[in-house]
């Protein structure tokens, strides 16, 4: 069939782009939900029945949900300009609306931050991002989930999995960001717990897993923020009908 070329804000493009990194996005397991910047070229390949091939070229930016959120793009807020992470989708993805498909074929996605130089130039002051596997992001991490531990409502307690953003920003003294995920562990609040770290973490099946943000400035723990949720389910009943279309 002839390789047509679509304008990139035609309903169906759009829609198509809209699926693909719905797909994309349900199929990585690391990193951030990546949200939708611009189509930057679409080719239709309409099939001899009935749907179309969808050939896309996108330009995406990372949110601050994490992929183990499960949210959609759509509900997930971008970054400010200078912590952004940018990139570029490829996919190719079947669309029959007639019997409701949508199937990812294959993509491939290349991201990359900003250059440091741009954010000096923007917000010298601004803390740019860091080598999460650095030590002092793991302290970070470590002593702003101490603080979740003993204010949180959970029924166990959670330690690191692992970081996943830090940056640095000299106010009073040297403060630190984090993100990190958490996972739940064998040790119940009802007991104390010396160190966290020797508590065994519950079978992945049945443990809950987090995505928290904290921060340390000038040796004291300023801020910490969890959201807690289940590795399989979608975050809500919406993306729940969603995904399974």
């Amino acid at each position: 069939a002839a390789l047509l070329s679509p304008r990139c804000d035609d309903a169906a493009v759009e829609e198509a782009a809209d699926l693909a990194l719905r797909q994309i996005n349900a199929d990585r397991e690391e990193g951030y939900v990546l949200s939708l910047y611009r189509i930057v070229s679409a080719r239709e390949q309409p099939q001899e029945i009935t749907g179309s091939v969808f050939y896309l070229i996108l330009d995406v930016v990372d949110t601050e949900c994490h992929v183990l959120s499960k949210k959609l793009w759509k509900n997930c807020n971008t970054r400010p300009a200078h912590t952004t992470v940018y990139g570029q989708c490829k996919a190719i993805i079947y669309i029959n609306q007639a019997r409701n498909i949508a199937h990812l074929n294959t993509y491939e996605c290349t991201l990359q931050p900003v250059p440091r130089r741009y954010i000096w130039s923007v917000c010298p002051d601004c803390p740019a991002d860091d080598s999460p596997d650095k030590p002092e992001y793991l302290e970070t991490a470590v002593r702003s989930l101490d603080m979740f531990n003993r204010e949180s409502e959970q029924t166990h307690y959670f330690s690191v999995l692992n970081v996943t953003r830090g940056s640095m920003q000299w106010v009073i003294g040297p403060a630190y960001f984090v993100e990190f995920l958490i996972q739940e562990t064998s040790c119940s609040k009802d007991d104390k717990v010396a160190d966290i770290s020797m508590c065994e973490p519950l079978p992945p099946e049945v443990a809950k897993i987090g995505f928290c943000k904290g921060s340390v400035v000038n040796s004291h723990v300023s801020t910490i923020s969890c959201e807690i949720y289940s590795q399989q389910d979608p975050a809500t009943e919406e993306e729940k009908q969603e995904a399974h279309q």
